[in-house]
């Protein structure tokens, strides 16, 4: 498990050591770790250190410290570096004189550089760069190191209002803060380094494949096929019957329970998919231990009558496409729900639910969803936001674009129903599925393991379950 930790949180974590060490001593120590990281990114890039040139980008206070002082290390490594005063008056005066008196030089150009070094903004700065550093920025381009986070991003909630920089490397110190998972395309690679910080729990974690591997549910022994948890599909429509198929099909690639499936396109599933029970209507259906509801449902009257019956029931419930819509209309039934309920909207029905879009701060949006309507809620995006009623919050990069295709999240609900159904609480359920899910695109976009990704739809993202599944359960080993 991965955790991410809120600015506040460092500079709690920070101030005993601040007080207890040399003053200036726990600036070097992330100073020296971050000089470390651009001597090898130098090593990596152009095959040596010493005679390469670095420009370091430097803005007020200790991000500019940082930087100043990382470029009187690598100066050491015989390095040039050159530093560019954005607020000359302001610089920190102590890394500045290291800088000098190591023999690196102050510039008002940023010049040729192999790499270049963001040190503008810390992690608490807020808002876009200024004119004069947008100015400087785009004209960069040589790769990027950024100290912390990227300037002009916001260390809390990964959002850039406007001019920003993208980081090729971002070298973070005592701890990742939330930008790091939330704005991986801005971050670029992450380097952490320790400076000795003693840390409280995080305000978010993401699962690492090996932790999905653990949780993920695999037969034992003593199994039967209800022990291993019945799944219950209510997907589909004259007009969506694929959305029956895709959904279902995700349940048995699961998991290896048993799926029923309910709805209109029962002679469809079961061609496909002749392991899959069906029945005519829910009262049909039979024994169950969670529900899926709503991909390619339709939000006719029957529709809405169906989602009222499952909500009312005493099982974990996953909502999601038109069934979100029908419950935007009628979010009472799921507010007073003592089993476990999971939301799965993308930003537009995030807005039908909520009466608004997620905004900027997507993390504080769905937590106050999930609290005040008792529910787990699962975001959509490249990263994924999932979270408690309680405040306990996960968030899953996907690593790509790969599963931005129509149908995706048909699939994504019928991972979670088979989840929820074989007993793992929605937010691990949540945290889990979208993983995989994110994996088995990938490893459908990439095919037989080859360098060049290719377009993929939702059939073969559906097919690469298995082999996702048995990929993160290779790292438990």
């Amino acid at each position: 498990m991965r955790g991410y930790y809120t600015p506040e949180q460092i500079r709690n974590a920070e101030a005993p050591l601040l007080n207890s060490l040399p003053n200036g001593v726990l600036m070097r120590r992330a100073a020296y770790g971050l000089a470390t990281v651009v001597a090898a990114e130098l090593a990596a890039r152009t095959g040596g250190v010493a005679g390469r040139r670095v420009t370091i980008l430097v803005g007020t206070g200790d991000n500019g410290g940082d930087g100043l002082w990382a470029g009187a290390y690598l100066r050491r490594r015989g390095v040039s570096v050159s530093a560019l005063l954005l607020d000359p008056a302001r610089a920190h005066a102590e890394g500045l004189e290291a800088l000098r008196s190591s023999g690196g030089r102050v510039v008002t150009q940023c010049g040729q550089a192999d790499i270049v070094v963001d040190a503008i903004v810390g992690i608490s700065g807020k808002g876009p760069l200024r004119p004069d550093a947008a100015a400087v920025v785009q004209q960069i381009t040589a790769p990027i190191v950024a100290v912390d986070v990227p300037s002009g991003v916001d260390a809390e909630t990964g959002a850039a209002p406007g001019p920003a920089v993208t980081a090729d490397v971002t070298v973070t110190f005592g701890a990742r803060k939330p930008v790091h998972v939330l704005a991986v395309p801005r971050c670029g690679r992450v380097e952490l380094v320790d400076i000795g910080l003693t840390l409280p729990a995080p305000a978010m974690a993401s699962f690492q494949p090996a932790d999905v591997g653990r949780a993920w549910p695999i037969p034992t022994a003593s199994d039967d096929k209800y022990s291993q948890g019945v799944v219950g599909v209510l997907a589909g429509s004259a007009t969506y019957p694929g959305a029956a198929l895709l959904c279902v099909g995700a349940a048995v690639a699961a998991t290896s329970g048993m799926v029923r499936y309910v709805g209109s396109a029962g002679a469809e599933v079961v061609s496909h998919c002749p392991e899959v029970v069906v029945a005519p209507d829910l009262d049909a259906a039979g024994r169950v231990q969670a529900w899926v509801v709503g991909p390619g449902f339709g939000t006719y009257e029957d529709s809405e009558d169906i989602v009222r019956r499952v909500l009312e029931s005493d099982l974990p419930v996953v909502v999601d496409a038109d069934a979100l819509t029908i419950l935007a209309r009628n979010d009472h039934w799921v507010t007073g729900r003592s089993a476990p309920t999971l939301l799965t909207p993308h930003a537009g029905e995030f807005a039908r639910l909520t009466g608004s879009d997620p905004g900027p701060d997507r993390v504080s949006a769905v937590r106050d969803l999930a609290e005040r309507w008792g529910v787990t809620v699962l975001l959509k995006g490249r990263a994924t936001i999932i979270a408690d009623a309680d405040g306990t919050t996960f968030v899953s990069d996907a690593g790509g674009s790969a599963a931005s295709t129509a149908g995706s999240g048909d699939v994504l609900s019928g991972i979670l129903g088979a989840l929820l159904a074989s007993g793992m609480t929605p937010s691990t359920a949540a945290a889990c599925g979208t993983k995989v899910h994110a994996l088995a695109a990938a490893r459908a976009a990439h095919g037989s393991g080859g360098e060049f990704a290719a377009p993929i739809s939702a059939s073969p993202l559906c097919a690469s379950i298995p082999d996702a599944i048995r990929t993160v359960r290779s790292l438990t080993v």
